[in-house]
């Protein structure tokens, strides 16, 4: 059993507080930025197409991780206090809700652009799986999304939130999340050159959400409305997206294979 008792904040310097959370997420962009930085160079695009794509990833990302987060899990709380849906700082971002304002991001990209769609989001989608590594460390760090509790000998103690041993879920989301990014930059360093635009989307939304809905399984409830019901929030919002996954990855993959 490890005892997790762990100060989400690093250091303060008067009212400006560094929190662990924070600092990954920066990471997160940072170190996105120096992976599609390569891919850009490699497949002949310009620095200025990468510029307004982060800028176009950073609003898309927050935006849509927050919104997701308040309008998913605690609607009342965040219509009835609306100036909280600003204050990101008090934790709070979804998954799913970043997933659907980078989509929406990327659409308008890629109609300012004139770049194929499923090109853009191919190559997204390798940074935001390591994004995702990133954030559930921050989670770790804040304590936050937690397991159900476990007698397994590898369980966390939480002790901001009780003494019971626990399953660290946000720790198996990460290491997943961090296998994902290595699979797909794997597949895109090796077989950019032939593999048809969308195969790694579908990749992701089968391997992401697909370990998602099945870690929820362990996971504490995350909202008072998801009691009795037999599947939460986030397995909820699991299924299209792992739906549409499969349905593109036989468009892309095994239809085209069977014509060739």
């Amino acid at each position: 059993m490890i005892t997790w008792s762990i100060d989400p904040e690093i250091f303060s310097l008067g009212p400006i507080t560094v929190r662990w959370y924070g600092l990954l997420f920066a990471l997160s962009f940072v170190a996105g930025f120096q992976i599609m930085d390569k891919i850009f160079k490699r497949d002949k695009r310009t620095e200025d197409d990468l510029n307004d794509l982060v800028w176009y990833m950073i609003v898309g990302t927050i935006v849509g991780a927050r919104l997701g987060h308040c309008l998913f899990y605690n609607p009342v709380y965040y219509l009835s206090n609306p100036l909280e849906l600003l204050a990101i700082w008090h934790g709070g971002l979804a998954s799913h809700g970043a997933a659907i304002g980078i989509l929406s991001a990327l659409y308008f990209y890629s109609k300012k652009k004139k770049e194929s769609y499923f090109w853009i989001i191919d190559k997204v989608v390798i940074t935001v799986a390591l994004a995702g590594f990133f954030i559930r460390l921050g989670n770790l760090f804040n304590s936050e999304i937690i397991g159900i509790p476990t007698e397994l000998p590898w369980s966390f103690t939480f002790t901001s939130v009780d003494n019971i041993p626990r399953h660290p879920a946000q720790l198996y989301e990460s290491i997943a999340y961090l296998l994902v990014f290595f699979l797909l930059f794997y597949i895109d360093k090796n077989k950019f050159k032939t593999i048809k635009n969308g195969t790694l989307f579908s990749i992701f939304l089968i391997l992401v959400f697909g370990f998602r809905f099945f870690v929820e399984f362990i996971k504490e409830k995350q909202t008072y409305f998801e009691d009795g019901l037999a599947l939460n929030m986030g397995q909820m919002l699991s299924i299209p997206l792992i739906i549409y996954g499969i349905i593109l990855f036989y468009q892309k993959v095994i239809k085209e294979k069977s014509l060739s």
